[in-house]
This record gives structure tokens, sequence and C-alpha cells, in this order.
């Protein structure tokens, strides 16, 4: 599995995304910018002695996406649910920044590839790491949870 977070904006969430994609041997990638530094004190107490873990960086999502197909962008906007996507080992699961989202050009471009954890109206929307926790645990589980 992959984790992607679309320019990170609080180093604590990043730091948790750490920890949980080391434990499940996920790969993350970074798109950048990000608003914080990987050497700042914060994400190194977040991601204990995991900091080590190799991170790959993005310049442009489009582009990286080009040639791939087995994607899934997660927001609060989207209509269906993450549980109702069928991934593989090889699927990858993509977050917004923690004030923004996603850009709509995502939306625009790959409506169809957009997937919600539920959650009670009205509200904004969930901690980022406690979203790819979810997310993620998900496609493990359908893939029996083979690290």
């Amino acid at each position: 599995m992959k984790i992607i977070l679309f320019k990170p904006e609080i180093p604590q969430n990043t730091g948790n995304i750490i920890r949980t994609c080391c434990v499940t041997n996920s790969n993350l990638s970074i798109v950048t910018p990000s608003s914080f530094s990987f050497s700042q004190r914060q994400l190194k107490r977040a991601s204990l002695d995991y900091l080590k873990f190799e991170i790959e960086k993005i310049d442009d999502l489009e582009k990286y996406l080009e040639n791939k197909d087995n994607f899934y962008f997660f927001s609060s906007k989207a209509k269906q649910l993450y549980t109702e996507v069928d991934y593989n080992k090889d699927s990858i699961l993509i977050f917004g920044n923690e004030t923004s989202g996603l850009p709509d050009v995502f939306f625009k471009k790959y409506s169809d590839k957009f997937v919600t954890i539920p959650m009670k109206e009205n509200e904004r929307c969930l901690n980022l790491s406690n979203s790819v926790s979810i997310g993620l645990y998900e496609a493990l589980r359908q893939n029996n949870f083979s690290f």
C-alpha cells in the first residue's frame, strides 16, 4: 500500500502517519511543499525513531498519477464510502492537508476516485492521521493484512 499526503501542514499528524506506515509496511509519499521541515522537533517527537523511514517526495501529483489507475482520494466531500472500494496490495490512498483538503482540480478530473469516511452531519472532518489509519486498515483488511 502507499499513502500520499498532499502538502501536509501539521508535523504531529505526519509523524503519526509515518509510524502507521512503518508498522504496516506501507510506503509514504508527500506532495511538496509541506509547511514544515522534517527536522522540526515536533515531527521527530511524534514519529519517534521512525523518521529514518524513507519518504518519497512528489513535486506534481497530477503528473505522478498520469499512468496509474489504482488510487483513491479521501475527502469529506465525496459520496462513495471508503468501504465500497476494492483495494489491492498496490493501492494508493491520497489525503488532503489539514486545513483545505485537496484542490478542486482533482475532484473535477477524478470524481469517480473519491471516497469518504462517514461521520455526523455538519461536522468538518476527522483528524488527518486518524483518517489515514481508518482508510489504510480497511485496505489492509481487504488484503488479509498482508504486510
